[in-house]
C-alpha cells in the first residue's frame, strides 16, 4: 500500500496537492525559497532599500516554477529508476500518470520564463540559464546526469553560482543600487558553490542500487559509498573552516563574531551527526543526506543575519 492510499480524509484535491508537494521535492523548494529571501536581505543590508514583499514575490514564484520544472523533468526521465530508489515519488508510485507529470513540467517551465520576464532582465537570464542546464542534466540525448563530473557541475553551477549572483543582480536592479557584486555575495557564492558540490556527490549514495541497474555511472558506483561519504564530509568541513577564516579576517559588511561562532557550531554538529551514520543502512544514509540539506537551509539564514548585524 503506498503512502497516499490512507489519506482519504484529505479529499481529492488534498491528495493531489500532497502528491504535487512530493513531486516538487520539498527540500529543493525550501532551499530555493530561502535563497531568494537571503539574497534579498543581503541586497538590503548593503544598500538603502527597505523590505518590500512585492520585490521578493515575483522572483520567488518564478524560481519556484523553475524548481518544479527541473525536478519534475528529472522524475519523468527516471520513473523506472525511481521505482527502485524512490518508490514513494508520485510518478514512480503511479499516483501521477506520465501525462500529468508532463503537463506540470510544461506549465511550470513556461510560467517560470514568463514571470521572470515580467520582473526584469537579470531574473529572466538567471531562470533561463537554470532551466537550460536542468534540461541538459535530465533529458536525452544529452542527459548529463550519466557522467559524475557533469552531473555535479550542473547542480553546483545552478545552486552555487547562477542563483546567487543572478538573484543579487536582480534585487540590486530593483532597488536601483550599484550593479557591482560586493565581497559578501562572492563569499556566500563560493561557500554555496562548494557546499552544493558535496550535496551533488552525496545525493547518489542512497540511490546506488537503481543507478547501477540502469547504468547511471555515479561517483558512488566508481569509488564506493564510504569514500564518497567521507569526501563529502571533508568538502563540507572546508566550507565551514573557510567561513570561519572569513570571520577571523573581519570581512567588511558582516558581523565577524556571529559568523565564527555559528559556523563553528555547525561544523561540530555535522561531525557529531556523521558518527552515527551506518553506511550499510540505506535509510540512515538518506536521513543524513536530508540533514546536509538542513545545514544548507541554515546557511541561507545565518549569512544574511551576519550581514544585517554588521
Amino acid at each position: 500500500m503506498n503512502q497516499f492510499s490512507g489519506q482519504k480524509s484529505f479529499g481529492v484535491w488534498g491528495r493531489w496537492l500532497y502528491a504535487f508537494w512530493q513531486f516538487s521535492r520539498p527540500h529543493t523548494i525550501i532551499g530555493t525559497s530561502l535563497s531568494v529571501l537571503a539574497l534579498y536581505l543581503i541586497a538590503i543590508a548593503g544598500g538603502n532599500g527597505n523590505f518590500s514583499l512585492t520585490h521578493i514575490l515575483g522572483a520567488w514564484i518564478a524560481c519556484l516554477c523553475g524548481n518544479v520544472y527541473i525536478v519534475g523533468l528529472n522524475q519523468l526521465e527516471d520513473i523506472e529508476i525511481d521505482k527502485i530508489n524512490k518508490p514513494h515519488l508520485p510518478l514512480a508510485s503511479g499516483v501521477f500518470s506520465k501525462i500529468q507529470g508532463q503537463l506540470i513540467v510544461a506549465i511550470t517551465g513556461v510560467l517560470a520564463l514568463v514571470i521572470a520576464g515580467l520582473n526584469g532582465p537579470f531574473l529572466l537570464g538567471m531562470v533561463a540559464i537554470s532551466l537550460a542546464i536542468g534540461t541538459a542534466y535530465s533529458l536525452p540525448p544529452i542527459r548529463l546526469k550519466r557522467f559524475p563530473f557533469w552531473a555535479a557541475f550542473c547542480i553546483f553551477s545552478v545552486r552555487g553560482t547562477i542563483v546567487n549572483l543572478g538573484l543579487f543582480l536582480h534585487f540590486s536592479w530593483l532597488l536601483q543600487q550599484n550593479q557591482a557584486i560586493p565581497a559578501t555575495v562572492w563569499v556566500l557564492t563560493v561557500f554555496i558553490l562548494v557546499f552544493t558540490f558535496a550535496i551533488a556527490i552525496f545525493k547518489d549514495v542512497p540511490d546506488m542500487e537503481g543507478d547501477r541497474l540502469y547504468n547511471i555511472n555515479t561517483l558512488t558506483i566508481q569509488l564506493g559509498p564510504r569514500a564518497v561519504f567521507h569526501l563529502a564530509l571533508w568538502v563540507l568541513t572546508i566550507c565551514y573552516l573557510g567561513m570561519i577564516l572569513v570571520g577571523m579576517l573581519r570581512l567588511a559588511s558582516v558581523n565577524p563574531l556571529f559568523l565564527v561562532i555559528t559556523h563553528l557550531v555547525m561544523l561540530c554538529v555535522m561531525w557529531v551527526r556523521s558518527l552515527a551514520v551506518d553506511l550499510q543502512d540505506k535509510r540512515a544514509i538518506a536521513q543524513f543526506y536530508q540533514f546536509i540539506w538542513k545545514l544548507f537551509f541554515i546557511e541561507y539564514l545565518i549569512f544574511p543575519i551576519a550581514c544585517l548585524l554588521a
